[in-house]
């Protein structure tokens, strides 16, 4: 699993003009799922997303942790995240899950987050987003759980 992490100030999206999902301070999580995935990784990046350092202490340093701060979480699928870009002009999606086991580990994600951590809003799998966000610093990282 892939996940683009932002911190925000706010985060939203939406579909077909009505806003399905959105936080105030916080995390966005762009998520691609890629062919072999499963519980393991799920896990290990709901781990990550909830514990790595993104946010400033007292001193402004960024030591503190989603979990740390209680912020929000929006999860928005994303497969073109997965994709290999290493040849050509346009992008392949081989290196993404296919639509249906996406579907399923990127919402086993969803109920992991949800069961652990508060705050936790999703975009909706396989529409057309708008995805708005005020980026905080900026502050953006890829991670990857193999």
């Amino acid at each position: 699993m892939i996940a683009l992490i932002q911190r925000v100030t706010a985060a939203r999206v939406d579909v077909d003009g009505l806003t399905v999902g959105a936080i105030g301070p916080g995390l966005l999580a762009l998520v691609a799922v890629q062919p072999g995935d499963g519980e393991t990784q799920a896990a290990r990046l709901l781990q990550r997303l909830l514990g790595y350092r993104v946010f400033a202490d007292e001193a402004g340093r960024m030591n503190r942790s989603l979990t740390d701060t209680a912020g929000g979480l929006l999860l928005v699928s994303q497969f073109t995240l997965a994709a290999d870009t290493d040849s050509g002009m346009r992008p392949s999606f081989t290196t993404a899950a296919a639509p249906a086991l996406a579907e399923h580990w990127f919402n086993r994600l969803v109920e992991l987050a949800r069961n652990t951590h508060q705050g936790v809003e999703t975009g909706r799998f396989g529409a057309h987003m708008q995805v708005h966000l005020v980026n905080d610093g900026p502050v953006t990282f890829r991670l990857e759980v193999r």
